[in-house]
């Protein structure tokens, strides 16, 4: 059920994995009296910009009451000029929920009757075919929600139960007629945040899978090469105080305990300390975790906010022009989020580094029982760096671009769209590195047999031997690399420890 401007951000997480959704019915007052002062401004006749005048540069020019409809009808088919890949349905699916929320909350003037459209497509699981491209984020993200809109209303297309179909037969099929947009519609549903924001969220969502996971590998990693959870003690944390660094360290001490591996070289071990990749987990994995939660707040307040423009107050029958649309704190927060998955996989191929080199983990070189014959996990290693090194690439800050655009009109503009878009392939990157890993670190865990590591981290263990057998000699590595990877991003691999002992990014208490 959805509040509209009180959704907790584990809601949204919900929706976006597919949880069904409907609109909380106690909006309806506040939505109808928006449209009814969008109706008095009309009778009176007078100009006000998103109602009775063009757009952008064009709010000078003033449109008579006979063409209003026209206006909005074509603001939205001359706005749909996206291009490239459509979105992710789970994506479009989270940006209709998004959109429904702000709508709600009456500052945007819309009918009821356009609330319950956007409604009855989501429950029909209509989802409309969005470009992936065109946005600057700012005014809103006008290109992909205008594609959005112009579905409704049974222009472009709709993906149903993932085939791509006319809009107008996929709305005869849910027995829906196409949507036809009273005055200011058409701009309220083509201005806003709700793709950046979406894309954002489902970046944030899927590096909090891949956060998780890379605990469990880390953790698994450590046993592999025999490293100490000294550096995990809960005194050497609370010295520091960062709440992240603090739930890591307690993370990777829960994961650990009861270790055989552990056990065994707690004396006569000659090493004084381990690398950065081992040692520093909590330092680095408790700061992603901070800056990760921080993003999460930020597109928490943006999800429940109201971001199109311009803006309703029933109370005096105002319409305020403003600039809400601009997706500044979402850029923000996508650059923070592609920060937070760079630093991920860094350390997680270190840790491969670390295991496949013999001098470092004092395991056979490339975790292969007979090197020089084999290669072993030479090449994974070697991915995992071309991945890394891809995700720094794409982790330039989008938020320090702009370029004007609307003749200017639009001088300034966040870049949050495209921003956000990078961080599912930076996840996926990112996932395949800890699939690397898992394989890397289960396969080190091998070579201590018969010594077991603990209950939590031996249930990942099993859980990966089910589906993949040790390597003894060379074989094709891409499947097992896929299947371990599977694991990760499907959650499976956080769950097969018992998740209570790993912290979420977005949870109750943070929403």
């Amino acid at each position: 059920m959805l509040h509209p401007g009180s959704v907790a951000l584990t809601d949204w997480r919900r929706v976006y994995f597919g949880a069904e959704l409907s609109l909380a019915q106690d909006c309806r007052a506040s939505i109808e009296a928006g449209a009814k002062t969008i109706e008095a401004i009309v009778a009176k006749g007078e100009p006000v910009y998103g109602i009775n005048t063009g757009f952008g540069k064009l709010a000078s020019v003033r449109i008579g009451t006979a063409d209003l409809a026209t206006l909005q009808r074509n603001i939205v088919l001359s706005h749909a000029a996206g291009v490239g890949e459509p979105l992710p349905i789970a994506v479009v699916r989270l940006v209709m929920a998004l959109k429904l929320a702000s709508l709600a909350q009456g500052a945007s003037g819309v009918r009821w009757s356009t609330i319950e459209h956007l409604t009855a497509c989501l429950k029909a699981n209509l989802v409309p075919v969005i470009p992936g491209q065109g946005s600057v984020g700012a005014s809103g993200d006008l290109a992909p929600l205008a594609h959005m809109t112009a579905a409704l209303m049974g222009v472009g297309e709709f993906f149903v139960d993932e085939t791509r179909m006319p809009a107008g037969a996929a709305l005869a099929r849910a027995g829906l007629t196409p949507l036809t947009l009273g005055p200011k519609e058409g701009l309220a549903l083509l201005n806003g945040t709700q793709v950046s924001t979406a894309l954002a969220l489902a970046g944030l969502f899927e590096a909090e899978r891949v956060f998780r996971a890379a605990l469990v590998t880390g953790a698994l990693a450590t046993d592999a090469a025999k490293g100490s959870d000294g550096p995990f003690d809960d005194r050497i944390q609370k010295l520091r105080r960062h709440r992240g660094q603090i739930e890591v360290a307690a993370s990777l001490r829960a994961l650990m305990q009861g270790s055989a591996i552990r056990a065994s070289h707690l004396t006569n071990d000659d090493r004084v300390q381990d690398p950065y990749c081992l040692r520093c987990q909590p330092q680095v994995m408790g700061a992603v975790l901070d800056l990760l939660r921080q993003a999460g707040e930020t597109l928490a307040t943006e999800a429940n906010g109201v971001s199109d423009n311009p803006l309703v107050f029933s109370e005096t029958g105002e319409v305020i022009s403003g600039g809400n649309f601009h997706a500044e704190p979402v850029a923000f927060a996508a650059d923070m989020i592609a920060m937070a998955l760079c630093e991920i996989g860094s350390l997680a191929e270190r840790r491969i580094a670390m295991l496949v080199d013999p001098t470092l983990s004092g395991l056979p070189a490339f975790l292969t029982p007979k090197p020089g014959l084999n290669s072993g996990f030479m090449i994974p290693q070697v991915t995992a760096a071309a991945l890394v090194s891809e995700n720094k690439q794409r982790a330039y800050p989008a938020s320090v671009d702009s370029i004007p655009t609307s003749a200017n009109q639009e001088d300034h503009v966040s870049m949050a769209t495209h921003g956000a878009r990078r961080l599912l392939p930076m996840a996926m990157n990112t996932a395949n590195v800890i699939g690397i890993e898992l394989l890397a670190a289960v396969q080190g865990c091998d070579f201590h047999a018969p010594m077991k590591s603990s209950e939590r981290l031996e249930r990942a263990r099993t859980l990966l031997r089910s589906k993949i057998p040790h390597l003894d000699d060379d074989r094709h590595m891409a499947p097992d690399m896929e299947r371990a990877t599977a694991l990760v991003i499907s959650g499976a691999l956080a769950e097969s420890v018992g998740s209570d002992v790993l912290p979420l990014v977005a949870d109750e208490t943070l929403s």
